[in-house]
């Protein structure tokens, strides 16, 4: 009865940190990042300037899925000051965002050492800093896009995909959207920091490029400086080799302590058993 016990307590949890885990790494997936070739100086107002946008990012997480900072230390001068910005995906909970732009703010620290500016877009959210405002700037650069393996000419698929980009281009007021036609899934967000109109904007020059440069793909991403929109005829998206390696990696290690423990616990009640036996003797 207590090895059927452990068991259960020991599966339980693995099963919870292995849920955990993959939800974790899907929100945390890296799309891309960069950043700006100058440096500063260790030890400088600037530097110091860029902790403190960096860990107000990380703070403001925990209460909205979007902000927006100026930082200016005492004793900096002009061009010392810092700008930053975080957005969170819109369905995302204020919990999962805190991490996902801690996680965010990390990764810039290891990929922008010393960089007087950076930016990186994770699955569930985006992080920015720079010397320069971009504050409210309206940016259609093409920064990012992916697309599937084609699908063929299928004209279903091809219509709904259509129908469903028209869908999330269209003024509705919000600046996170999601949709679906069928098999055909989207989901499109702009920065908060543009107006509504200019998020429509950025939004409908996204999805023209991505029937352009995506054709009849199965999925397509396409990333602009202050917006996105993905669909996946199938109501997925693509991840990075490395992150499938990661989660592939996790599932073997967790079957491997999995298997041990059953080992452990077959032992234990071999002996048991055993001892029982002596014991009735």
């Amino acid at each position: 009865m207590l090895q059927s016990t452990l068991w259960c307590l020991w599966f339980s949890c693995l099963i919870f940190f292995l849920f955990s885990h993959l939800s974790s790494s899907a929100i945390d997936s890296f799309i891309y990042g960069g950043c700006s070739q100058p440096r500063f100086t260790p030890g400088s107002p600037y530097e110091s300037n860029v902790n403190s946008v960096l860990t107000s990012l990380v703070n403001s997480a925990a209460f909205a899925r979007f902000n927006n900072f100026k930082i200016s230390v005492p004793g900096s001068t002009q061009s010392d000051i810092v700008y930053g910005l975080f957005q969170c995906r819109g369905d995302l909970s204020t919990s999962d965002c805190r991490d996902c732009v801690a996680h965010a703010v990390s990764r810039l620290g290891v990929i922008c050492p010393s960089s007087t500016g950076g930016a990186i877009q994770l699955d569930g959210c985006f992080v920015k800093y720079d010397g320069s405002s971009f504050l409210g700037v309206d940016d259609k650069t093409e920064i990012f896009k992916k697309c599937g393996p084609s699908i063929g000419y299928n004209s279903d698929i091809i219509t709904r995909r259509d129908a469903l980009l028209a869908y999330m281009t269209n003024e509705n007021g919000q600046y996170f959207r999601v949709g679906g036609s069928g098999s055909v899934q989207g989901v499109a967000q702009c920065i908060q920091d543009l107006s509504l109109g200019e998020c429509q904007d950025c939004l409908s020059e996204a999805s023209g490029r991505l029937k352009s440069d995506c054709g009849a793909s199965a999925w397509g991403d396409m990333y602009l400086g202050k917006c996105y929109i993905r669909y996946s005829e199938r109501g997925f998206h693509s991840r990075s080799d490395d992150d499938d390696g990661d989660v592939d990696k996790t599932l073997a290690i967790i079957i491997g302590i999995i298997a041990g423990v059953a080992v452990i616990i077959v032992f234990l009640s071999f002996l048991s058993r055993l001892c029982d036996r002596k014991d009735g003797k």
